[in-house]
């Protein structure tokens, strides 16, 4: 790992858990309910360690990032079509966007490239893992760490054993491949399995927003329980009665361990 690359991992974890709010659904859905101006919405989200954006409004919201204590910024890399839900895609192809060195200079502290495997298709899983060691071999050259995303293609329709595997697997493929960090579901009691055998740090994303906010921070607390590294969330942080408040309960409980319930007390939260 070089230098530049070791700081910027240092300034995201700060010695300690990461909190990543993740923003770029209109990539794939479109705009969303809550997603339709970014602008207000990632202005809202200063207390977090980083924001995951798409990269044409990385430019939009640019002044988030432009003073000390910011964020990092999380800019994707890749385009898959096993996010565009609302299209029951099934090949979960997925194509390249920008190259990391455009990423840096569209200011990215960090960048994330996802990967669907077990796709059906042999042909398309081993394009999608050449497009993330292509996207290691980029991010090398301008020094940046790249988030590895696994997303099981239909993972909602696997039974859970079949999706811890492929996630498993999935998990160890990135790594392998010389990812910095891992992005991915919480499988349940078996998750702790994943992260001994991913030797890198890995993130649960929050993935469908909860019934109530204390359900979210229940989750984070379970992955980083569970040797989870930090969270990824996106609905369940914006589509909160107040995001600065959930934001600070999730921060509670997923770097200071506060209890979910406590947390949401503490913070006036569902």
């Amino acid at each position: 790992m070089s230098t530049g690359e070791e700081i910027r991992l240092g300034r995201l974890f700060d010695g300690g858990n990461a909190v990543v709010v993740a923003v770029d659904h209109g990539l794939y859905n479109g705009p969303r309910p809550g997603f339709e101006d970014l602008g207000p919405i990632v202005a809202r989200m200063g207390a977090a360690d980083a924001i995951l954006l798409s990269p044409g409004m990385a430019p939009r919201v640019a002044s988030v990032f432009e003073h000390r204590g910011a964020p990092a910024m999380m800019v994707r890399l890749n385009w898959g079509t096993q996010y565009a839900t609302q299209w029951d895609y099934r090949e979960s192809r997925s194509v390249p966007m920008i190259p990391a060195a455009q990423a840096a200079a569209l200011g990215a502290d960090v960048v994330l490239v996802g990967m669907s495997i077990r796709t059906g298709s042999e042909a398309v899983d081993a394009e999608n893992v050449a497009q993330v060691a292509a996207c290691v071999a980029e991010k090398r050259l301008v020094g940046l760490p790249i988030v590895g995303e696994v997303y099981p293609a239909g993972h909602e329709d696997l039974p859970p054993e079949e999706r811890h595997e492929q996630i498993a697997i999935g998990c160890r493929i990135v790594a392998e491949l010389g990812v910095d960090l891992v992005k991915t579901f919480h499988t349940g009691e078996r998750f702790p399995e994943i992260v001994r055998s991913t030797p890198v740090p890995v993130l649960a994303l929050g993935a469908k927003k909860t019934p109530r906010e204390v359900d979210a921070l229940e989750l984070a607390a379970t992955a980083v329980r569970d040797g989870a590294r930090g969270v990824v969330f996106g609905r369940n942080v914006v589509g909160a009665r107040s995001p600065e408040r959930f934001l600070d309960a999730l921060q509670d409980v997923v770097k200071r361990g506060l209890d979910p319930a406590a947390a949401a007390r503490k913070h006036d939260l569902a």
